[in-house]
């Protein structure tokens, strides 16, 4: 056996005392004693499947300011994420083979992490899309006007519902028309949520819902926010998913909040506490089925702006499973859960051969010890926009993290080598 990696590890839903056996990137055995080449022992921590996080904006190529390849990947490794799939509002925009392989190309030169390609979906690209999913991961759509990017008109869902298409696609969900009828000045998050409303992510859930529920698209709704719109999909067909950011589930627009107000501007926008017990009870319950971080960094220079002015987003990718994992300790609610939300889940849905400790699986692995809590603090945290919502949260750092079998982060330092990432795709 070439590597062994030996601890307390989380296998087939208990946490066992094993051996795992890593050959050629991938876990080959799983036994109670075995022998390798190299033997890694962990005699204190868990050791879990390494997160994914199917939901980041690295702004790589066109916005090297806000962050790169390289910086959030490396963001990304530190937070024991081991895969990242990024969106297509980078500019050019990744709606065409050309600006898919650029990507992807910049990718596999920068990654210290494994990462998959989102193809935007638009009307110019419609009948492109099998071409398309040769040089991506998934697909998305924005029904709503965000930070960058280009809405997909409501006429044309159903022309991409009858597609055979065999990739995810995910929506965001907040109606154009919706947004325009409520647009208006925004002086403060109070305003930004009345702006988008939960009428609007309601309205394009109801849409989505009438267009594809007979269909055989693989329907992925991001960063839902709203009890509304669960409530709407409470009844939502098997084959679709929702996924769930760690700011929508823990800030509120009304929290007495650190930073300056802009710096928590976020698409669709932080709500009442009403709709984030919503939120905690669908994640428990099953209503919801992945944490996703949307990752949307911008530098601190344009957060400082004023309101009507400052773009939406915020970083976290390495913050997502250390805050969640100690959110989850706090609320006990079981790892179990957790591992559910951030690994199994998202690798299922996006056909990404991680996310378990099972043989045949990548060897994406990190080690936690609940008890090291610490507090965030930016300065420790690795994005290139040197600023975080979750400033002061306690969280759980993992320790150590695995790509395929290698190191990537050792006793919380970055030993992996630039360009290791692998593009899974395509």
């Amino acid at each position: 056996m070439e590597k062994v990696v030996e601890g307390k590890a989380y296998v087939n839903g208990v946490f066992v005392d094993c051996c795992i056996g890593v050959e050629e990137g991938r876990i080959k055995v799983v036994k109670k004693v075995l022998k390798g080449e190299k033997t890694i022992r962990f005699s204190k921590g868990l050791i879990l499947p390494a997160a994914i996080d199917v939901h980041v904006h690295f702004r790589d190529p066109g916005f090297p300011e806000k962050e790169d390849f390289s910086t959030g990947t490396t963001a990304a490794a530190f937070g024991g994420v081991s895969c990242v799939l990024d969106m297509p509002n980078t500019k050019p925009s990744t709606n065409t083979i050309e600006a898919c392989k650029e990507k992807i190309a910049i990718a596999e030169r920068k990654t210290y992490v494994d990462f998959g390609i989102y193809g935007g979906v638009v009307q110019r690209n419609l009948d492109k899309l099998s071409q398309l999913a040769e040089v991506t991961t998934a697909f998305k759509v924005y029904l709503g006007e965000s930070t960058n990017t280009e809405v997909l008109e409501e006429d044309l869902l159903s022309i991409l519902a009858s597609k055979p298409i065999t990739r995810v696609v995910a929506f965001h969900a907040e109606d154009a028309e919706c947004l325009a009828v409520h647009a208006g000045k925004e002086a403060d998050l109070s305003d930004h949520a009345m702006r988008r409303p939960s009428e609007c992510e309601r309205k394009a859930v109801e849409k989505i819902l009438k267009t594809f529920s007979s269909s055989l698209t693989l329907v992925h709704i991001c960063h839902i926010s709203s009890s509304v719109a669960l409530q709407t999909l409470s009844n939502k067909p098997g084959i679709f998913t929702v996924g769930v950011t760690p700011h929508h589930l823990l800030l509120k627009s009304n929290d007495d909040l650190p930073l300056q107000q802009t710096f928590y501007k976020v698409n669709p926008p932080l709500r009442s506490s009403v709709d984030q017990t919503s939120l905690w009870n669908a994640l428990v319950s099953g209503g919801v089925d992945v944490i996703e971080s949307d990752h949307a960094p911008h530098t601190m220079e344009e957060k400082e702006q004023d309101f009507a002015t400052a773009p939406s987003g915020v970083p976290g990718t390495e913050t997502m499973l250390p805050v969640m994992f100690h959110q989850f300790m706090k609320r006990n609610i079981p790892i179990s859960k957790l591992v559910t939300l951030l690994c199994e889940k998202p690798a299922s849905r996006f056909s990404l051969p991680k996310g378990r400790i099972e043989v045949g699986k990548d060897a994406d692995l990190i080690v936690v010890n609940p008890k090291n809590v610490e507090r965030i603090r930016a300065d420790d945290l690795h994005s290139r926009c040197g600023w975080s919502p979750f400033e002061g949260f306690p969280a759980v750092f993992p320790t150590d993290v695995f790509v395929r079998g290698e190191r990537v982060i050792e006793e919380r330092e970055l030993v992996g080598e630039q360009g290791f990432g692998r593009f899974i795709g395509g």
